[in-house]
């Protein structure tokens, strides 16, 4: 028999979740990595191993609500009777009040519903497996664990938006997200180089959706995204920072409405709007390197300069911020996997003393800076759906 704790992590198109051996270590089995695909009239449950050996791939007819009574059997048979102990949840936006991992009650979702319009794509969609087991399997304890929640400690003067201030008092102000990622990786630096750790550093949180952390002793001290997680680095979609007059222009000129917007500014922007190719960096740079079309080589080439320039710009905010850096972490799909992303970042700060060994870099090796470097430069893996497990454990002791 082998009990387990369920982790969702749930994007606003995609539902993915960690299942884990319950043992009370902070450092559990992982059993499986897992993805539900919801279709108009069947789900699809994708399941590996650890390892990446195919455990199941099964088509329900089930949608919804349904399909989790579906997957709690499943969770039942593959532990051999064991059970699901726990659910913990990756949900977006905590706001001012929810600064801390807490216990999902009826009034909990109800708080944090009052909160999509702060965010509705992604808020709604962590929000929906949370609400979906709680109407099902009301016996199960879960927990929610917020993305803005790290970003507590940021000065009040740099949540302040310069809106009138009728804005503010409606919660309209900067949180920043990506938090339980920061979070993991402040532990883990704590661990692995605790002499950087007590120091200055930014952490790039580098994928489909970008960010950049400054960390002091390892506390947040300003990040890029604010309100949303629309602002900020330039993404794989998502536009970043813009000026708000190119939003007037768009309601003006283009009589754009608010679902248009949304499009425009979440799906069609980033890098797969300049390149007018792909979000994926690897088609990017596959394309780059094959492609025959000059026009289109010219447009990739745009979009890989211009998320490098803006991380570059925003590092350099972050460093006036913080008076100085010590180091610099690369985490995240293309933090952690794209050599050639850190280098053109590297080099583009040479100048306040980064030098980064070649070979080290292109092994991904945990430091691929030189020993003389003035600013070392980590790479650190991520591991949001650990810090979850993690954060579940307290709340699940306490209900024993």
């Amino acid at each position: 028999m082998q009990d387990v704790i369920v982790v969702f992590n749930s994007g606003s198109s995609s539902l993915k979740l960690t299942v884990y051996a319950f043992s009370g270590h902070v450092d559990p089995q992982v059993l499986l990595h897992g993805e539900i695909e919801e279709f108009p009239d069947h789900s699809q449950f994708t399941a590996k191993e650890a390892g990446g050996k195919l455990l199941v791939q099964e088509k329900w007819p089930e949608t919804g609500l349904h399909i989790f009574g579906h997957l709690f059997q499943w969770f039942e048979q593959y532990s051999g009777q064991g059970r699901v102990l726990a659910v913990g949840h990756r949900i977006v936006h905590g706001g001012a009040e929810f600064l801390q991992p807490v216990k999902i009650t009826l009034d909990t979702l109800r708080q944090l519903d009052k909160l999509t319009p702060f965010d509705p794509l992604h808020q709604a969609a962590t929000l929906a497996p949370a609400k979906a087991i709680f109407e099902k399997r009301p016996d199960i304890l879960q927990v929610a664990c917020f993305d803005t929640t790290f970003h507590q400690t940021i000065p009040e003067m740099a949540r302040l938006l310069p809106l009138p201030r009728r804005y503010a008092e409606h919660g309209i102000r900067r949180y920043g997200f990506h938090g339980i990622s920061y979070s993991y990786i402040a532990g883990r630096l704590a661990e692995v180089d605790p002499a950087l750790a007590q120091g200055r550093t930014i952490v790039a949180h580098l994928g489909s959706g970008a960010s950049l952390c400054a960390l002091r002793a390892s506390k947040s001290l300003e990040t890029t995204m604010g309100f949303s997680a629309l602002d900020g680095l330039m993404m794989g979609t998502r536009c970043g920072a813009i000026d708000p007059g190119a939003l007037l222009y768009m309601v003006q000129s283009e009589k754009a409405d608010w679902k248009t917007l949304v499009t425009t500014l979440y799906h069609q922007s980033g890098l797969l709007g300049v390149s007018g190719v792909s979000s994926d960096m690897r088609i990017l740079r596959a394309t780059l390197a094959q492609s025959q079309d000059a026009v289109q080589r010219k447009q990739v080439s745009e979009a890989l300069e211009l998320f490098v320039y803006r991380i570059v710009q925003e590092i350099g905010a972050l460093m006036a911020i913080m008076g100085g850096v010590d180091g610099i972490v690369f985490t995240a799909g293309i933090g952690e996997h794209d050599e050639c992303l850190r280098a053109d970042v590297c080099h583009a700060l040479a100048w306040m003393g980064v030098e980064i060994d070649k070979a080290a870099n292109a092994a991904h090796a945990p430091v691929i800076s030189k020993p003389d470097s003035k600013i070392k430069i980590r790479v650190m893996p991520t591991n949001e759906e650990l810090q979850i497990y993690r954060s579940v454990l307290p709340f699940l002791e306490s209900e024993r």
